[in-house]
């Protein structure tokens, strides 16, 4: 094994709700230290919402290509992966769960620190 990593990584292939989903029933809450979202755009929050169950308290959340190269603040960009990214950064926004940066570089990555 590349650095003895295979005892402290996992990899699991397959849809990520679904994976997601049997982490939860299978007792992971709060048991993850970070997270790192890049997916499909319009699953995000979907994601977001699982993860936020899964890292514990003081874990950390990384969500790339949050700004999509400039079209998040296109007002006539309405293509799904667009309209999904504007509503998860106003909702992250405002999300009490979390303490965020929003971090311009590359595509943009959100950093949630959950409360």
């Amino acid at each position: 094994s590349e650095a003895g990593l295979s005892r402290k990584i996992t990899g699991h292939v397959g849809p990520a709700a679904a994976t997601l989903d049997r982490f939860l029933s299978e007792g992971a809450r709060n048991k993850y230290d970070f997270a790192f979202i890049d997916a499909d755009k319009t699953g995000y929050d979907a994601y977001y919402e699982r993860m936020l169950k899964l890292v514990r308290p003081g874990g950390l959340i990384a969500i790339d290509n949050v700004l999509w190269s400039g079209r998040v603040t296109d007002a006539d960009d309405l293509s799904a992966d667009t309209v999904a990214l504007k509503a998860l950064n106003a909702k992250i926004k405002d999300d009490q769960r979390v303490d965020t940066v929003l971090v311009p570089f590359a595509d943009g990555i959100f950093m949630c620190r959950k409360r």
